[in-house]
């Protein structure tokens, strides 16, 4: 996914999951993806724990997400790609509560140590390098058997499987590293149960008309009037404030359903400089709540990830699973450069109001 320079106009790029070969989704052919284990970008710098842990239950998250989006004109970001890291732990998704997820930027330009000048083969490699890239980076670097993050912990027994920490170490035992320690059909590359199924990120810019536009300020203009016809019995103060609270979040959340409605399968919304699509009146950022970037440049949306992706990552149904309206990821407006360092960005999570909550996600 190419991004657009931010003082262009702010196109609308909408992703949608697809099956893809597995080598088609390791590092070297910088994928966008959904679930599995990350496709690192830098192969140094890797974040490690604590970064990736929860901020309220403080146990490792799992790898969520990745969108490649070089940015054009930016040499030191000719390559580049954002992580979405999330908690598993349900308890842990209170209402518009971000703490629970973290995104990273990682960038490089076109030359350097890790990958090739010339863009990657659109053939299959000669040798498959997906049990290698379970527990190895392609430049060797050693990933956690659980989570495919940044392993410095080996089993003491074998000394052949690496986890990020405690944690990982001992769901694997649990699973069956207990029966393969030391063996010679260890299979190190069975997938594990802490991860979200994998599938390919496509992308398709948004189509837009301005017929499409006018019948949905039209819709808008009827749900507010009606609203408001809804709301003319009522005398007493306190409830009239209620009912125009409430009108307000009706036509955002009509908005946002028409919006997605001629492509109900999308799962993200990249628009570089661009505006999230909300869902609820509630809970919408200020500019003041978005901290600028650490070296003092405001942040800037991105992409957002929209609420059917739930329905693709095999959780528990709504209200006993994690959960979310939509994730709206703000990073760097100037991409800073942190010599091929992992930068973190900020997130945004949005939730639906709770007379909305059942009612955007198909079955």
């Amino acid at each position: 996914m190419s991004s657009a320079d931010s003082s262009s106009t702010a196109e609308v790029m909408l992703g949608f999951l697809e099956d893809a070969e597995p080598w088609r989704l390791l590092s070297p052919q910088f994928p966008s993806k959904v679930g599995g284990k990350p496709a690192w970008l830098s192969q140094s710098g890797l974040p490690s724990l604590p970064a990736l842990e929860c901020e309220i239950c403080r146990l490792p998250m799992a790898f969520l997400l990745q969108v490649y989006a070089p940015i054009s004109g930016h040499d030191s970001c000719f390559h580049r790609t954002l992580f979405l890291f999330c908690c598993k732990t349900r308890e842990c998704y209170t209402y518009n509560d971000s703490r629970c997820m973290k995104v990273f930027r990682s960038q490089l330009p076109r030359s350097n140590e890790f990958y090739a000048h010339d863009p990657p083969s659109e053939d299959e490699p000669p040798c498959d390098h997906e049990q290698d890239q379970s527990v190895l980076s392609p430049s060797g670097i050693k990933l956690c058997w659980v989570c495919g993050s940044l392993g410095n912990k080996a089993c003491s027994r074998c000394h052949s499987v690496t986890y990020c920490g405690k944690h990982h170490q001992t769901l694997h035992w649990k699973h069956s590293h207990k029966k393969e320690c030391c063996s010679q059909e260890a299979s190190i590359s069975t997938t594990s149960s802490f991860l979200f199924p994998e599938s390919e990120l496509a992308t398709e810019p948004e189509e837009e008309g301005e017929e499409k536009a006018e019948e949905e300020d039209k819709e808008t203009k009827d749900a507010e009037i009606e609203q408001e016809r809804t709301s003319s019995a009522l005398t007493e103060t306190d409830l009239e404030e209620m009912a125009m609270h409430e009108t307000e979040d009706n036509v955002v959340f009509q908005r946002f359903k028409k919006k997605t409605a001629p492509e109900p399968h999308q799962v993200l919304r990249y628009s570089r400089g661009g505006s999230p699509l909300w869902v609820s009146s509630k809970h919408i950022p200020s500019h003041e709540d978005i901290p600028a970037c650490t070296c003092g440049a405001k942040r800037t949306f991105e992409f957002q990830v929209m609420p059917q992706l739930l329905n693709n990552l095999s959780v528990d149904s709504t209200g006993a699973s994690i959960d979310w309206g939509t994730l709206a990821i703000y990073t760097c407006s100037n991409s800073c450069n942190h010599d091929d360092q992992y930068c973190l960005e900020f997130i945004w999570k949005q939730d639906f109001s709770s007379d909305e909550h059942t009612q955007i996600k198909p079955t």
